[in-house]
């Protein structure tokens, strides 16, 4: 697979690495004191997402990202005039952190304009694989043309999907249209409508095609050979016309079916029983699959820049956003993408539109956004969605009110540069970091004894007392043969065992002997 090179790429694939790692500090719940799982993070999304690796690895459903586009103008809120290998230097190592939040059955949606997105689309083949890609969808972002455009008016966005895994992601069908429901308008005599409007029966339905090609499916390959098929045979239709298929063409299911379908009043061959066989496609049972999601999505259906612009304003005067996407945008991609109570991730917050989508439709959410907007923009945005407001998706979803946030800020780092470890590092924050670089998994689990947990057969121990430096052969931190004896007395495991301290009194023999590894800290706490 061809790969695309650029100035410094190789000091961008190595960022995600080198970065180190934050905490996260929480600084205030706002509306319900139980919704500690949506987050709102104001800081370096790069940081971050690193600080979040611990405990969110593999673990978000879906993640939507609308990174500053490279348009070479100056917006109020982002430094969008970035040269071009910049910009990828900036893009790839926060997406190769996106990629490992990423769980198993999930995907990343990324928009982005033509600008840059043919070179990141081959970038997320690199990052995600490109047997992982799901699709290009367009985004009509423009209802009418730009009449000062110098060349041709750009009128839409692209949206960029890929799967953490393809072969286990699938999409949810989305909801039926009023559009898409005009065309069932037939009723059978026994079917009806109620005093409010709603049907009994099985309701309207449109006369479909019967037939298929020959060349689809094993029914034409099975023709081919023998020049017979299950699914070619003659109809009598209710007026005593005899038809076959056209030419090239079979029916769409075989004789025994079709006499089922027949008896089950799901047949049609026109008012006066001569036309050719067609079947019955009733809305009621169409509404419950859903409609397969198209790679174009109209303004019509999904909004466009202005009507971004206008929800903003509805909801504040203050808030004055130069490129929010509007909130059908993102409900589209949730529908498609997650369901509720699922995670869902978006590190270029913006305006809070994300988070608020999330919000209405039952999502958990994780949202990072580097500048003041996030106190300005995000913050009061969330709480008059809590409130219940009435703008976007809100009549749609039935949205109410009600849920709440935390509100977290990024804290120093967790070791400095002499590789001290910083004093605000509780035992369960540690903990947590050591389970996901030894396991790659995240900690859900609580951390309140020296034993982490057990994977593949190997036990992790960690001796921290809370006290940064405390190498006494006697202090909390060290590994002795009293620690040794305690942690076989009161947490046993017969397999190989991996101890954390800041100092060991055990010699190498002896630890051979137990089948026991010590790592050092901080030295031995790498990220993977």
């Amino acid at each position: 697979m061809p790969f695309l090179d650029w100035v410094n790429k190789n000091q961008a694939k190595d960022a995600s690495l080198e970065v180190p790692y934050h905490l996260l500090k929480r600084e205030r719940t706002y509306g319900d004191n139980s919704a500690t799982d949506n987050l709102i993070v104001q800081g370096d999304n790069l940081l971050a997402l690193k600080a979040l690796l611990p405990f969110y690895a593999g673990r978000v459903k879906c993640i939507f990202i609308d990174p500053p586009y490279n348009t070479q103008s100056a917006f109020i809120h982002y430094d969008d005039n970035l040269e071009h290998s910049q910009w990828l230097s900036m893009i790839y190592p926060r997406l190769s952190l996106l990629r490992e939040l990423l769980a198993e059955d999930g995907s990343i949606w990324v928009t982005v304009d033509d600008n840059e997105a043919h070179y990141l689309k081959v970038v997320m083949d690199e990052i995600f694989g490109r047997r992982n890609f799901i699709a290009n969808a367009i985004w009509e972002k423009k209802s009418a043309p730009q009449s000062n455009s110098t060349w041709l008016s750009d009128s839409h966005d692209h949206v960029l999907a890929f799967a953490r895994d393809k072969s286990i992601w699938r999409p949810s069908k989305l909801p039926r249209t009023e559009e898409q429901n005009q065309i069932y308008k037939n009723s059978d005599a026994f079917d009806g409508v109620r005093e409010d409007g709603t049907w009994y029966g099985r309701g309207p339905w449109y006369a479909d095609n019967f037939t298929l090609s020959l060349k689809s499916g094993q029914r034409g390959k099975q023709f081919a050979k023998t020049g017979e098929s299950a699914n070619i045979y003659e109809i009598v239709t209710p007026s005593g016309r005899v038809t076959l298929p056209p030419p090239g063409r079979a029916w769409s299911y075989t004789k025994d079916s079709y006499e089922k379908l027949v008896s089950d009043n799901r047949m049609w061959f026109g008012k006066d029983g001569s036309n050719k066989p067609t079947i019955k496609r009733f809305l009621s049972e169409l509404q419950v699959k859903g409609v397969v999601p198209t790679t174009v999505w109209h303004y019509r259906e999904v909004g466009e820049n202005r009507i971004a612009a206008q929800e903003l304003l509805k909801l504040s005067t203050e808030f004055n956003f130069s490129t929010p996407k509007p909130e059908a945008l993102i409900q589209r991609v949730l529908q498609i993408a997650s369901a509720p109570n699922d995670l869902v991730l978006d590190s270029f917050l913006g305006s809070g539109t994300t988070a608020a989508v999330a919000h209405k439709m039952g999502r958990r959410y994780i949202g990072i956004e580097i500048g003041e907007h996030a106190i300005t923009h995000c913050v009061p945005r969330l709480e008059k969605v809590i409130a219940g407001e009435q703008g976007g998706i809100s009549e749609a979803n039935g949205w109410k009110g009600g849920g709440g946030f935390t509100f977290c800020t990024l804290d120093g780092a967790a070791f400095d540069e002499n590789g001290g470890i910083n004093p605000n590092v509780s035992f369960s924050m540690l903990a947590a970091y050591i389970w996901h670089i030894e396991t790659g998994t995240p900690a859900t689990q609580s951390f309140d004894s020296p034993l982490l947990g057990i994977r593949n057969g190997v036990a992790y121990y960690l001796l921290y007392s809370g006290v940064p430096g405390d190498r006494r052969p006697n202090g909390g931190n060290v590994f002795t043969r009293a620690a040794l004896a305690a942690l076989r007395e009161y947490h046993p495991h017969e397999g190989p065992v991996v101890v954390y301290g800041e100092a060991s009194r055990i010699g190498p023999a002896t630890l051979a002997a137990e089948n026991i590894t010590f790592k050092q800290i901080p030295y031995d706490v790498k990220m993977r």
